[in-house]
Formats: structure tokens, C-alpha cells, sequence
């Protein structure tokens, strides 16, 4: 049983730093590309970034480039994604998700962020 269970989102705001967490079980972590989407109120999913099975090769958005950074700790089967200089555009609930852009189908409960001053 595939599970992806987010945390760190919260209440933060412009300018502020966020570090999200990814807790994966029920597969080998290790053998499977990662990735974060988000999706605001009223919008649909936006690919976030992508990270590799070895955590060397990684990819983002436009929207977040420079500002993200999408890691990953084989030993402990967790996804991260570093949130800096954070936005209030970036508010939406974040998921992390097995695979390629989540197309898998297996992507976790979400954790809300929201950037507000």
C-alpha cells in the first residue's frame, strides 16, 4: 500500500522560508523519481519540481526556480522541498507524488501553505 504523508506547510509570510517533508512507505523509495504539485483554490495542479532516484538530477518550474529547492533522503524514504523567499502566489496545498508530475496516480493528503502578511 503506496503511502505519501506531507508536513511542514503553515502560515508564513512574504519573504519567508518553508521546509516541507514527504514521508513515503509501501514501495522502495529509492527506485522511483519524486515529485512536488501544488494547487491553488480554484486552479488546477501545477507541477512543482522533480528530483531523481539518486537525488542528483533535478528540474522546476519557472514560477519557483531559484527559490525551491527539491531534495530527497533515500535512507529515511523522505522527499523534501525547500521553500525560500516565498510568495503569496505560492499559496496552495502542496503534495509530493510518486513518479513523473504525480501522472502515477499515487500522490499524498497535501499540506496547506499559505503566504499572507
Amino acid at each position: 500500500q503506496v503511502q505519501l504523508v506531507e508536513s511542514g506547510g503553515g502560515l508564513v509570510q512574504p519573504g519567508g522560508s518553508l521546509r516541507l517533508s514527504c514521508a513515503a512507505s509501501g514501495f522502495t523509495f529509492s527506485s522511483y523519481y519524486m515529485s512536488w504539485v501544488r494547487q491553488a483554490p480554484g486552479k488546477g495542479p501545477e507541477w512543482v519540481s522533480i528530483i531523481n532516484t539518486g537525488g542528483d538530477n533535478t528540474r522546476y518550474a519557472d514560477s519557483v526556480k531559484g527559490r525551491f529547492t527539491i531534495s530527497r533522503d533515500n535512507a529515511k524514504n523522505t522527499l523534501y522541498l525547500q521553500m525560500n523567499s516565498l510568495k503569496p502566489e505560492d499559496t496552495a496545498l502542496y503534495y509530493c507524488a510518486r513518479g513523473i508530475g504525480g501522472q502515477e496516480g499515487y500522490w499524498g493528503q497535501g499540506t496547506q501553505v499559505t503566504v499572507s502578511s
